[in-house]
């Protein structure tokens, strides 16, 4: 084996993270390979067991391949302003493609199909393909069936079935499904697999379906990345970022999963593997934010929405009125168990469902959702009468709770401490609440907001700063710098270029910045209760830009943006870490890692002039 990322042997049984592509139908997505495998995919959401899942064991996991059976390069690309992916094999007797996409079907019977569309095409000469169907229902857990009728393969397990559909002839062993042919210059073959069952009856694709819904996939999104109103100079990286968010989105109830994978580890052969498939309230903020800024009104008015609906803001529970994090479906048990069976993504064990982190208290989400609320309170529709009551009784409870040490914004396992980052959201909650109150003249105990909010401010000036280290720092009374500091002057709290914030920002630069990469802290100076290092978080990179852009530091923060750039995948994706090599690592895409690119992005553009 050669040296891999990291330095851990290669297996080539494993594509790295990076060398993938998304397409998705509002409801869930499925994760395709530069070497044309769809290797995990999900049915009928996000968080249902997956189908495919060779990403996470390449033995085990099940996938979907479809590939030129020859020796062939490899290209992907996104159609232009879709979320269509175009995966083109170049050999030595021809050129073909593979053109992947999930029709998006609104308000419509078949909503519920889920239907994956693999769109084969000779564009020069002629190639022999291959393609292979090995779905492992319910994460390889559960068996499955096998049952053909002309054209159709039926894939049946307990709790989910799926139907094949192909324009060429397929054979099966009783558990897995293949093909080979040829196609010749302007030829095309189709393979469709769809969910069936509770009402949902198989449907042949034919050719001529599928360019229809091919184009029909392509006017949705680009009638839909029509709305944006940006403008500025990185218009593709921005543009994709919004169509990765959207991707992201489950139409049922606007809210945004954090990623759309689990386990994808933070570090290979680590343990440091989480899943993400859910909505962290943490995001709320960053991606009203975002949206509103794009002009994508009704995507923000759907994920408050999802806030008003599934958020509840009355009830208090041992860590507060809040979760950290909700179902798709607005459920608040999220329990974690680990897949034993399962190796994780190249030996890098537990593979986990479920989220412990849900119990955690992380009093920074008070911030986060006030601060969404505020924002769309400004640009979007004044709350509701109802909904001020609820914000009163969140900020009197952050009034009664703000000072008690917690887990932060990393949701760390190595106990509670009293995190600056934790105080400052909290700061942001009470803040933003009597923003909203003066503005509007809505009424509030402003008196005893204000004592608190004040109180707060003198706790972090006092015991969030180091003289040693002449820097804020990541929890009371120490010297561990943390890049979540980066968000004082985005939060408001300091001046971008008061004195005390200055000197922060170069502590930060030299104390966790490599190549305008940002780790989050350092574990060994700050244990939390996790083995292993990790590599640098994306999200601390873009809000580091911002930092620099806020500061006057415009020519520092563009050539960090552009080096930012450079640590994309191929299609302009974001993992939530990028290792030491370069690679993406974690789960893929991040959501909030895209949110802030397009913040960053804005500012920088605004500093520009």
């Amino acid at each position: 084996m050669t040296a891999g990322p990291g330095g851990y042997p290669e297996d080539s049984r494993y594509l790295p993270i990076g060398e993938h592509g998304l397409i998705g139908d509002l409801r869930t997505v499925a994760l395709v390979g530069t070497n044309g495998t769809i290797d995990w995919y999900c049915c009928p959401s996000f968080d249902a067991p997956s189908v495919f899942a060779s990403i996470l064991d390449a033995d085990k996991g099940g996938s979907f391949e479809l590939f030129a059976d020859t020796l062939a390069k490899t290209k992907q690309f996104y159609f232009p302003d879709t979320n269509v992916l175009i995966t083109r094999f170049f050999a030595v007797d021809g050129v073909g493609e593979i053109q992947d996409f999930m029709p998006i079907e609104e308000d419509s019977d078949e909503v519920d199909r889920h239907r994956v569309i693999r769109r084969v095409a000779c564009v020069r000469g002629a190639l022999p393909f291959r393609a292979r169907v090995a779905p492992r229902f319910d994460y390889a857990r559960a068996p499955h069936t096998v049952h053909q009728q002309g054209s159709r393969t039926t894939f049946e397990s307990e709790s989910l079935s799926l139907a094949l559909s192909a324009s060429v002839p397929i054979e099966t062993d009783g558990r897995d499904a293949w093909a080979s042919f040829e196609l010749k210059e302007g030829e095309h073959a189709v393979f469709a697999l769809d969910r069936i069952g509770d009402g949902i009856t198989p449907r042949p694709c034919p050719i001529a379906e599928a360019e229809e819904q091919f184009a029909s996939t392509v006017r949705f999104w680009r009638k839909w990345l029509s709305a944006s109103r940006y403008r500025g100079r990185w218009r593709e990286v921005v543009h994709r970022s919004a169509l990765t968010l959207k991707l992201l989105t489950y139409a049922p109830t606007g809210g945004i999963v954090a990623a759309p994978t689990t386990s994808l580890p933070e570090q290979v052969k680590g343990g440091r593997n989480w899943d993400y498939r859910y909505v962290w309230v943490r995001d709320a903020a960053f991606c009203v934010y975002a949206l509103l800024r794009l002009g994508f009104t009704e995507e923000a008015e759907a994920f408050m929405g999802f806030l008003s609906t599934h958020v509840p803001l009355t009830g208090v529970s041992s860590t507060g009125p809040l979760q950290i994090m909700y179902g798709i479906d607005g459920r608040s048990e999220l329990p974690e168990s680990e897949l034993n069976h399962l190796e994780g993504y190249r030996g890098s064990a537990p593979v986990r469902v479920g989220n412990a982190a849900v119990n955690q208290l992380q009093l920074d989400i008070y911030g986060a959702l006030l601060d969404s609320i505020y924002l769309y309170n400004k640009w979007g529709n004044p709350i509701s009468s109802d909904r001020w009551e609820q914000v009163c009784t969140l900020i009197d409870w952050v009034c009664e709770n703000w000072d008690q040490p917690d887990e932060g914004i990393w949701e760390t396992r190595g106990g509670r401490k009293d995190f600056v980052y934790s105080r400052l959201m909290c700061w942001v909650a009470i803040e933003r609440a009597m923003r909203m109150a003066a503005h509007r003249g809505l009424p509030a105990d402003i008196p005893r907001w204000r004592r608190a909010r004040d109180t707060i401010y003198h706790q972090i000036m006092k015991h969030g700063w180091s003289a040693s280290l002449q820097a804020f720092v990541q929890h009371f009374d120490d010297d561990v710098l943390d890049a979540s500091i980066l968000m004082m002057p985005l939060a408001k709290f300091v001046s971008p270029t008061d004195p005390k914030w200055l000197s922060t920002l170069d502590a930060l630069g030299s104390g966790l910045v490599s190549d305008s990469l940002v780790y989050r802290y350092d574990p060994e100076a700050s244990p939390d209760g996790l083995e292993g290092p990790e590599g640098t978080f994306s999200i601390c990179s873009f809000w580091y830009v911002e930092a620099l852009a806020r500061a006057g530091r415009v020519d520092e923060a563009r050539l960090a943006f552009e080096k930012m750039l450079t640590y994309a995948n191929h299609l302009g994706l974001y993992a939530e870490e990028i290792g030491h090599t370069g690679e993406q690592l974690g789960n893929f895409p991040q959501a909030i890692t895209h949110l802030a690119l397009i913040s960053a992005a804005f500012n920088l553009d605004h500093a520009l002039g």
